[in-house]
């Protein structure tokens, strides 16, 4: 049969199930557009830039079963979307990248756009494939997006040569082998009999759960309750574990966790960590201490002993792990002293969170604790880079995996609102709220009409206090200063009302619950909602005073004292 690239391409979207891709056409891949507006389960979406392209994917890929996709032009749009590219990479989000190719049927040199775009994607892609036969798209495609599901996932690049869209081609019956699908490595029995065993020796055992461990929540609970364990996430794994069940602690421990955290960890002298890496975001810049006896579980095998090293290392997935050292463990003793001792904790937290409130502007535990009572169990939230991510981890409470998605170890700002789109996108019955950074909505907030266009209604709760919120922090407290960290003015209100969506002001505490449930009203009419939240940011979270401890404390002497004797020279001459 006689079929373009375009249609090959086409096919093999349908044949995964892909119903939406993000971009902007251009000169090389208007073959390719017009094949996708043929189809009648793919639509392809114009975004305002391909960095949100690749945001957008990777919103529809967090939540749900589906694998976003950006489709993009070569040179340019491949390295405006390398930002959500390697964001995916560092969070182990499974995203597929169709990058059009140069023509490879003209013999001709300087063309336009042309750039070895495959060596710019390896290093942050699973793998990068150029067709080199047209019959080799459909199988090829098929492949890019097994080895985004498999193993540890992330995004995978296929770059089609534009003369392959172009021109028809002879092609036999599509096929695809199942190349690039792997089966997920299992625990042997060995492994398990020994993680049992030094479970069942630990005194006080403990659980740290990733966001690997996601498909087995039902018996990451079963685990904790027949260890009598307490749980701590890392923040990508915020809601792997149900975070109002009596054994959750918190979402990261060591010197960023509140003291009850600290406490209740510091006797751990077992613990058991699945689904999960040790990287700096998770671990407050390394600011945590496991004991000897640390079991590290993780489907990618290249993860263990980097940051911390581990007693026992078992390459498995999360799930089959988990249900397999649930056969050899004896359940224990209920420990309600434990559980009264968390319940404390949490509640000694709230107290003091509720006991400060903001005496013109809007409190985020107050905010953040009604944004959570109106959306639902159900809503999904999506933060940018900086403060407000630590913000929203340490002060929502989520039970469920995929309800808090953000820039965790890339840390790219501008990813909130296009990745809130796209969540929206594929959960339409669901609340899906963006806590956007003022600093990171200038980045894309103009995507603002590209959902306002598709009838795509997130809540996009700016919080705006005129600062790089985190940045200043570490600015004030080491420098006792802040440089470009202070946010140039803009009119919110005018920025919505020119992207066509909807607006509502949140200027104190008192209109809390009112502006809520009016932008919930206004986004009925199915454009996105756009809330100035007037933050308040001056207590700052526990993260970032573990991080700046953490930090300080790792210095020389001597670089101590320089930096501590710097900010205190400034705020005396600054007075």
């Amino acid at each position: 049969m006689k079929l373009t690239g375009a249609d090959l391409v086409v096919k093999a979207l349908e044949a995964e199930g892909v119903r939406w891709t993000f971009g902007i056409p251009g000169t090389h891949n208007t073959e390719l557009y017009d094949a996708l507006e043929r189809s009648e389960q793919v639509t392809p979406m114009l975004v305002t830039d391909e960095q949100c392209a690749s945001f957008m994917a990777d919103g529809v890929s967090r939540t749900s079963d589906q694998v976003g996709v950006a489709n993009v032009v070569p040179g340019a749009g491949v390295t405006h979307c390398l930002s959500g590219v390697g964001e995916a990479f560092m969070d182990n989000v499974p995203l597929v990248v169709l990058a059009t190719g140069m023509r490879r049927d003209t013999g001709k040199s300087y063309q336009l756009h042309h750039i070895d775009q495959l060596a710019i994607l390896r290093p942050i892609t699973k793998a990068a494939f150029r067709p080199e036969r047209p019959e080799d798209i459909y199988p090829i495609v098929r492949q890019a997006f097994a080895i985004a599901r498999s193993g540890t996932p992330g995004p995978v690049a296929v770059e089609i040569p534009a003369n392959f869209f172009l021109f028809s081609h002879e092609i036999g019956p599509l096929s695809y082998d199942g190349a690039g699908s792997l089966r997920p490595p299992e625990a042997s029995s060995g492994d398990l009999d020994q993680a049992a065993r030094l479970l069942e020796g630990a005194a006080f055992p403990a659980l740290y759960i990733g966001n690997g461990a996601k498909a087995c929540q039902a018996e990451l609970i079963e685990l904790a309750e027949k260890l009598g364990a307490p749980v701590v996430t890392t923040v990508q794994g915020k809601g792997v574990f149900p975070e109002h069940h009596p054994l959750w602690l918190w979402n990261t421990f060591g010197n960023a966790a509140p003291a009850f955290v600290r406490n209740i960890m510091d006797r751990a002298d077992c613990l058991l960590a699945i689904g999960c890496r040790f990287g700096e975001v998770a671990t407050a810049s390394y600011g945590l201490q496991t004991p000897e006896n640390l079991i590290h579980v993780d489907i990618n095998k290249d993860v263990f002993h980097k940051n911390y090293p581990a007693k026992l290392a078992v390459e498995s997935d999360a799930g089959v792990f988990v249900r397999g050292l649930l056969e050899r463990l004896k359940r224990r003793p209920q420990n309600a002293a434990l559980k009264e001792e968390i319940r404390r904790g949490h509640e000694d937290i709230w107290n003091d969170w509720r006991q400060s409130p903001s005496k013109e502007r809007v409190t985020p535990s107050l905010f953040l604790s009604s944004l959570q009572k109106i959306l639902g169990p159900d809503a999904i939230y999506a933060t940018d880079s900086g403060n407000g991510t630590f913000v929203a981890m340490e002060m929502l409470r989520l039970d469920q995996p995929g309800c808090f998605i953000g820039p965790i170890d890339y840390s790219c700002m501008g990813y909130s609102v296009p990745a809130a789109i796209g969540a929206k996108l594929v959960n339409p019955d669901r609340p899906v709220a963006a806590l956007a950074g003022d600093g990171a909505l200038l980045m894309t907030g103009l995507e603002l009409m590209s959902a306002s266009h598709y009838g795509i209604a997130p809540l996009i709760f700016v919080l705006r206090d005129g600062e790089l919120s985190q940045i200043v922090q570490f600015q004030r407290t080491s420098l006792n200063r802040d440089t470009c960290s202070v946010l140039h003015p803009y009119d919110l209100e005018a920025l919505a009302k020119s992207c066509h969506a909807h607006y509502c002001d949140l200027p104190n505490d008192a209109a809390i619950d009112k502006t809520i449930h009016a932008a919930l009203e206004k986004a009925k009419d199915k454009k996105p909602v756009v809330i100035n939240v007037a933050i308040d940011y001056s207590q700052k979270t526990f993260f970032t005073k573990g991080v700046v401890k953490t930090n300080l404390w790792r210095l020389p002497w001597s670089e101590r004292l320089r930096m501590l004797g710097r900010a205190a020279y400034r705020h005396l001459i600054a007075r």
